[in-house]
């Protein structure tokens, strides 16, 4: 019994390796291709959530993704997007 319960271990641990490993490996762009590169921006909104909608609202229908949610001044919420 003992051989086959090491054996499941092994093979789950190279399995799970399958899945997790890949992660960790260089990825590099495909021959032709260059890395994609990003446009970040920072906003900061009135600390009203109708504002702070309408602002998410704007930049989501301009192709921004929002990224980080912050405060600033500790009062403002800062907005971080990228695109």
């Amino acid at each position: 019994m003992f051989p086959y319960v090491l054996r499941f271990l092994i093979v789950s641990l190279l399995l799970s390796g399958i899945v997790w490993l890949p992660s960790f490996w260089p990825q590099t762009p495909a021959q032709g291709q260059e890395a994609k590169r990003y446009v970040y921006k920072v906003v900061d909104v009135p600390p009203d959530n109708m504002a702070m909608q309408t602002v998410l609202n704007e930049y989501g229908a301009a192709g921004w993704e929002l990224v980080v949610i912050g405060m600033g001044d500790m009062t403002t919420p800062r907005l971080v997007f990228k695109k």
